[in-house]
């Protein structure tokens, strides 16, 4: 027994996701930072990890030199993982690498840039038995897995309609013109890859529908837009959906609803009744039936389903929100690795994170909703 040592990959000064990571991956004290290499600038990467606390030698130029040198070490002294947390364009190449030397991986949706270097890794990941958790953060709210048990328990019996929205408006101006850092990558096609707002935040909508419903997209029909006039990727879009229980849907991804901050909302509805839970209020979960008042279920109350319950940290009344969910991420995906390395089986909770399955599934999503988008089509097939 003992910590996970973690390499990270990215996340250097002035990184806002880095940051994050080590806050989540701190919080239930599973996993410590080993080293890292975090920057592509060598000087940056070795002030970032001198402002880490890390001992010199674990402050790596490049993220090559990291996984050959700590792949020499012996069991106790390397890293367990590697987290990436890069740009899109400056994924695959370190996750490659990393399966290849024996390391386990964790990293930022969505996974690549491609859904071929995406196939790529899930057949790596299968070859080696390795592990690779892929932080779809807002699957990690403990109301978002007490409205997934429901919904398996069928509670809301037969579910009819899914209904997903994520509403921003950061890029409501030509922001990447004025130097916001992040504007400019993720509407760089070069290091986002074909989409923008639908690969952005439209895969947390679509990864979300699914997680919550149990079901899977299998036909779309998408408008996609470009709205702000100069900009090279979509920052807007409106998918209908059909899903494989003979559900259907609507999807809402736009990054230039002016005002909105982070409104990611999802609403389901079976034949029973219906649930409804909004990213921006995570600790309340919204049920409705026909014939009874509606009820509000809280975060951290007796009544929840153990999966909600244990990734719960404290009582309720006591508002948990994002960085807890996303570190319920790591401390799932600690708690497996750990397993594994004793020789024990991983529980179904430990196991409840996002994997390069949903990883495959997320680039399928962002390349069928753009090729839906520009075919004359109506119906589009969901093609992996």
């Amino acid at each position: 027994m003992r910590k996970l040592k973690m390499g990270m990959i990215g996340g250097g000064k002035n990184a806002f996701i880095g940051a994050i990571h080590r806050i989540a991956a701190n919080m239930d004290g599973l996993v410590e930072l080993h080293c890292g290499a975090f920057s592509s600038n060598p000087e940056i990467s070795r002030e970032s990890g001198k402002e880490l606390f890390l001992p010199e030698e674990k402050c790596y130029a490049t993220y090559q030199e990291m996984i050959v040198k700590e792949s020499g070490l012996t069991a106790g002294q390397r890293m367990d993982f590697v987290t990436i947390v890069t740009p899109n364009f400056a994924h695959f190449a370190p996750a490659m690498m990393a399966l290849d030397h024996g390391f386990h991986v964790l990293i930022d949706k969505p996974m690549t840039l491609s859904l071929d270097e995406a196939k790529q890794l899930q057949q790596k990941v299968n070859e080696t038995g390795l592990i690779l958790c892929l932080t779809h953060t807002y699957s990690g709210y403990p109301m978002v897995k007490q409205a997934r048990k429901m919904v398996a328990d069928n509670e809301l019996g037969k579910i009819r309609k899914v209904m997903v929205e994520y509403t921003q408006g950061w890029l409501s101006s030509l922001f990447e013109n004025e130097g916001n850092k992040q504007a400019i990558w993720r509407t760089d096609p070069a290091k986002s890859g074909i989409s923008g707002c639908m690969g952005d935040i439209g895969t947390h909508a679509a990864q979300l529908a699914e997680y919550i419903s149990g079901t899977k997209i299998i036909q779309m029909c998408a408008d996609i837009n470009i709205v702000v006039e100069g900009r090279k990727l979509d920052d807007d879009g409106n998918v209908l959906l059909k899903f494989d229980n003979g559900a259907n849907g609507i999807l809402v991804a736009t990054q230039i609803a002016t005002g909105e901050e982070n409104g990611l909302k999802i609403k389901i509805y079976g034949e029973k009744g219906g649930l409804e839970w909004h990213q921006m209020e995570p600790n309340s979960l919204i049920i409705k039936w026909p014939d009874v008042p509606t009820q509000i279920y809280r975060t951290g109350n007796s009544y929840l389903s153990n999966n909600a319950m244990a990734n719960t940290r404290t009582p309720s009344g006591h508002p948990e929100g994002y960085l807890e969910a996303f570190a319920n991420l790591y401390k799932n995906f600690a708690l497996t690795l750990s397993s594994i390395l004793e020789g024990k089986t991983p529980s179904a909770e430990m196991l409840d994170f996002p994997s390069v399955d949903d990883g495959v599934r997320g680039m399928a999503f962002i390349e069928n909703v753009i090729a839906s988008g520009k075919s004359e089509q109506k119906w589009f097939d969901f093609k992996i």
